[in-house]
């Protein structure tokens, strides 16, 4: 007798994805009751039900494990659902909650509750549909937005370590080029050492552009530590004057430097604000003709301090200002920028809990002027 033998491909597929976890709903009230009712609803739809009596017991148990969705009863003793609503929103690390408030009291409680960041209201007695109708739609909007946040953390994880990446080979390059030029490892020859200064340069512009990457994305991502501190601003604006005027006596330029008389000390991020002043400037020198004229001014004003960078280049219209500062933005003159600079200075300019602005009109110039507050609460 034959034994009966099964092949690989007879023998079914079984998936091992595990079915996705149910949505955990937390139902706040002090009323055993009116918890026992709503947990009976949900429950037969497959959620996950967790339940707190006051409002501090819910922010407890909110913190310690984040649900998806919060379903809390407007008028409890002690904190009452206003005030929980509040605090709970206050804690931007927990991400998106959404709060759902029941109430059977009137408009007031509705406005105050929504005031307070509550995303939706069901009022009593409770219509079984409608409450089931209001958690779906909040919890899609729950998860579209986590999604939402998923890939946005996915591309700037990308994004971090291929600038991580790129940023190492480029400044090795850079130092062996930098060798080859100091003829440590032999003679070069003129033509070779042109080609060689070239070559650098287009380097020097590939690791500007990566630096440039990695800084916007630690900004991006909320992981840019500012080190504040008073520092001579004199000093760091003749420091970056000099700097440029290499740069600006090639193109034959008017390059001036106009300090106020009483400008003296600034408290800030001395890096972030030199990096400020490098973009500006290098765009004002960049784009203006030859002959033309740049100025870098710095005075006091409003308890804080403000630069302006002012150009006789050829203006920026209307329209191109009101996307200047966003990322790979460029205006139609701004041949062979990356687009970066100016998006970086304001994400700069407003850590700092300042504002950078800027005027101009075709033809005659522009002047971009950042302004940074002396907030010594940093």
């Amino acid at each position: 007798m034959k034994t009966a033998q099964t092949s690989a491909a007879q023998i079914p597929y079984t998936s091992k994805v595990q079915p996705p976890k149910p949505d955990r709903i937390l139902v706040v009230d002090d009323f055993p009751d009116n918890i026992a009712l709503i947990e009976a609803i949900l429950l037969q739809e497959g959620y996950e039900i967790d339940t707190a009596t006051s409002g501090l017991e819910a922010l407890k148990k909110i913190q310690e494990h984040p649900p998806a969705l919060v379903l809390l009863d407007v008028m409890m003793p002690g904190l009452n659902g206003i005030e929980t609503t509040r605090r709970l929103k206050a804690r931007k690390e927990l991400g998106f909650i959404p709060v759902l408030l029941i109430t059977a009291s009137d408009k007031t409680n509705l406005v105050e509750g929504l005031d307070a960041g509550a995303d939706e209201f069901l009022r009593k007695p409770l219509d079984h549909d409608e409450l089931l109708a209001r958690v779906r739609s909040l919890l899609r909007l729950k998860h579209s937005l986590d999604e939402r946040d998923f890939i946005a953390r996915q591309r700037e994880d990308f994004v971090s370590r291929l600038t991580h990446d790129l940023r190492t080979p480029l400044v090795a390059a850079d130092r062996m080029l930098q060798l080859i030029l100091e003829e440590a490892l032999g003679p070069v020859a003129v033509e070779v050492s042109e080609a060689i200064t070239n070559l650098r340069k287009s380097n020097q512009h590939l690791l500007t552009m990566t630096n440039n990457l990695l800084e916007i994305y630690r900004y991006d991502a909320g992981r840019k530590t500012l080190h504040f501190m008073e520092f001579n601003g004199v000093e760091l604006l003749q420091e970056v004057y000099q700097e440029f005027k290499s740069l600006a006596q090639e193109k034959d330029l008017d390059f001036q430097l106009q300090l106020h008389p009483s400008f003296r000390e600034v408290y800030a991020d001395r890096i972030e604000v030199r990096r400020v002043l490098q973009n500006l400037l290098g765009n004002a020198i960049k784009f203006t003709e030859p002959s033309g004229r740049v100025v870098l001014e710095a005075r006091p004003f409003l308890g804080g301090v403000q630069f302006a960078v002012w150009d006789t280049g050829p203006g920026i219209s209307e329209r191109e200002q009101e996307v200047l500062f966003e990322r790979f933005a460029q205006g139609q003159h701004f041949k062979g920028g990356s687009g970066l600079g100016l998006h970086h200075t304001r994400q700069i300019v407003e850590a700092h809990g300042g504002r950078v602005s800027l005027q101009s009109v075709v033809g005659q110039g522009s002047t971009f002027t950042a302004y940074f507050p002396s907030n010594r609460n940093n």
